[in-house]
């Protein structure tokens, strides 16, 4: 899949309805595709451009981020602990992340949406992560899948690509194997950097579509986006990547505590929400509401 190039969005490129106006049609170069597509993104890291990714869990947040014209939505494991309240990404299960797939699936019109495959659902053997991979395409809706690990989950990915599941890699700090990796620690530091070099190549030559850093150094980041045809996607990973991705409760300011170094938050939702409702509350309370004009 790194090399394919079955379509593109280029202005020479003949693509049939809807991206233009039947088939044999031209596509105008400024006009975004109707969908994204896996290409659209390979498309972009030839043509040194950028795309932008957010988490999303259920219907509200998948219109929204899909009007404003996020690429990517990520149904992640960090549902676990942004949706369910765990302290960690995990507790969650394939059963309790389908129902949010679908959600953000059947809102989105645009984007492209990548389930994560939750801890325990691919770790035993490549079948296992063949089985999830069909379960979140065809019951979650999903286009794509992405999964947590080096080189070592190499065949598991050609595994699922051969069974028609595209895949996304992650590597560099990989959550479910915080407690193996004694933390949130950045990886892939001086001597360490080739190794994450060898698990982009691996995973991309396995047929992953795209490779996800977490917590990488920006100059090892931008050595494995130069290493891999792939589009490359970072979170904590410098600016070199191909796409940027946050969980959009950081983004966006609806959760409170201490936030880590590579968030920037675009909103304060959290105020705004606590606002609101203790208006409502105060309202209620002393009698304000319901008015007249909320009564029938």
């Amino acid at each position: 899949m790194a090399s394919s190039n079955s379509s593109d969005s280029s202005a020479s490129a003949e693509v049939p309805a809807p991206y233009g106006n039947g088939p044999g049609t031209p596509a105008p170069a400024d006009r975004k595709p109707a969908k994204v597509r896996i290409h659209h993104l390979q498309q972009a890291k030839r043509d040194g451009t950028r795309f932008a990714m957010l988490t999303a869990y259920e219907q509200y947040t998948a219109e929204i981020f899909d009007a404003a014209g996020i690429e990517v939505l990520l149904v992640g494991d960090s549902a676990s602990n942004n949706v369910f309240g765990n302290e960690t990404s995990l507790p969650v299960t394939v059963d309790e992340l389908l129902p949010l797939c679908r959600a953000v699936a059947r809102s989105a019109k645009r984007a492209l949406v990548v389930a994560d495959l939750p801890f325990g659902s691919y770790e035993v053997s490549a079948e296992q992560a063949v089985s999830a991979g069909v379960r979140f395409l065809k019951e979650g809706l999903a286009h794509a899948v992405k999964i947590e690990g080096g080189q070592y989950y190499a065949p598991t990915v050609r595994a699922m690509v051969q069974a028609g599941i595209p895949v996304m890699a992650h590597i560099g700090f990989t959550p479910q194997s915080e407690h193996a990796l004694g933390g949130y620690r950045v990886q892939g530091r001086g001597d360490d950097a080739q190794r994450l070099i060898d698990d982009a190549r691996a995973l991309a030559e396995a047929g992953a579509f795209c490779v996800l850093m977490e917590m990488v150094p920006a100059e090892t980041a931008a050595a494995i986006d130069a290493a891999v045809e792939v589009p490359t996607v970072g979170i904590g990973a410098g600016k070199a990547t191909t796409g940027q991705v946050l969980v959009w409760q950081d983004m966006a300011g609806l959760r409170g505590g201490r936030m880590a170094k590579f968030v920037k938050q675009y909103a304060d939702l959290r105020t705004t929400l606590l606002d609101a409702a203790t208006a409502y509350g105060d309202d209620v309370r002393s009698g304000q509401f319901p008015g007249p004009e909320h009564s029938f």
